[in-house]
């Protein structure tokens, strides 16, 4: 007598080849009976073989070994495990994806691959010591800004900051931000609202995971051509302010650090045997500045002269601290 669960026989087959096999782990024609059988569907072989190739007709690539018996085990996937590697470790050097979080998402990609692969994908997990959020509700604040932007909503929102007592605290003592939001935007490794303030009459920005409340409103948003990747170039990188040509002397061992953050497009020119001089598309902001001064006397700037005067200030200014 068949048994009720004959029904889910397809199903079942595909499931443990999904899970208990892949290109080094096979399960011979026996194996998969007595899975089968474990979940009450008796199948027999010339069945199995049937239902083997029907699965491969619909489009599973179905690896069959022929040896005595014959082997199966699932081959290419979705997602093979170089890429769910990189997801994982991507979700783990996320700050703006809390631990919980994290952890929940690794378990889900882990079900792309086979038990045996997944304990690699396990062997990965470090989250424990990385700097995460602790706002539970980003995924929530990111779903209601979308939403915003496909409707062209306003939105409102608490944001919240820290104190000196380490206390999260709300900004304007809780009042709610009414935001027009033009984008979203990941940077220097947080995830960023770009919206524009009707009260400050610019664009701006805000921490997602600082957020909090988040209402999408009736009110139509006003709409501002603003092109995402330059705004968070400009404001995250080294870009903020008025751009100028900057001639700058380095040392031969800043070849890397410079190609790497301005693109091999720039102009550079030997100095001599120990320096290069580049010629780059800078703004004297802060993070330029900062980025710049870190590599001490392996960096000097010579034109141009307003730039000169600008380090020679904040050299000034740090010196007198001490």
């Amino acid at each position: 007598m068949k048994s009720e669960n004959q029904k889910l026989k397809l199903l079942e087959i595909l499931n443990i080849l999904c899970t208990k096999t892949d290109e080094d782990h096979l399960l011979s024609t026996q194996e998969l009976i007595d899975a089968l059988a474990s979940r009450d569907i008796p199948v027999e072989r010339k069945t199995l073989y049937s239902d083997i190739e029907c699965l491969i007709d619909f489009g599973f690539d179905i690896i069959i070994e022929k040896r005595k018996s014959n082997f199966y085990a699932m081959g290419s996937r979705e997602l093979e495990l170089s890429e769910l590697k990189l997801l994982v470790d991507s979700v783990q050097a996320s700050k703006y994806i809390t631990h919980k979080k994290s952890i929940e998402l690794i378990k889900k990609l882990e079900k792309f691959t086979s038990e045996h692969n997944a304990r690699q994908l396990q062997r990965q997990v470090f989250v424990a010591e990385r700097i995460k959020t602790n706002n539970e509700q980003i995924y929530y604040n990111i779903d209601a800004i979308n939403q915003a932007l496909s409707q062209s909503k306003k939105i409102s929102f608490k944001y919240s900051q820290w104190n000196l007592n380490k206390e999260s605290e709300f900004r304007r003592g809780g009042e709610s931000y009414i935001e027009n939001p033009l984008g979203l935007a990941i940077a220097d490794n947080n995830y960023y609202l770009i919206s524009y303030s009707d009260k400050h009459k610019k664009i701006v920005h805000f921490r997602v995971d600082k957020m909090s409340s988040i209402s999408v409103l009736e009110e139509k948003a006003e709409k501002h051509n603003i092109n995402i990747a330059e705004y968070t170039n400009k404001t995250f990188n080294m870009y903020g302010g008025e751009n100028e040509f900057a001639e700058i002397i380095f040392h031969n061992s800043l070849i890397n650090v410079v190609l790497d953050r301005f693109g091999s497009g720039i102009t550079i020119h030997k100095v001599d045997g120990e320096h290069f001089k580049a010629v780059l598309n800078v703004a004297s902001s802060p993070v330029f500045l900062g980025w710049l001064m870190s590599f001490g006397n392996k960096a000097k700037v010579i034109a141009p002269q307003s730039l000169v005067d600008e380090i020679k200030k904040i050299t000034k200014e740090i010196l007198d601290l001490y």
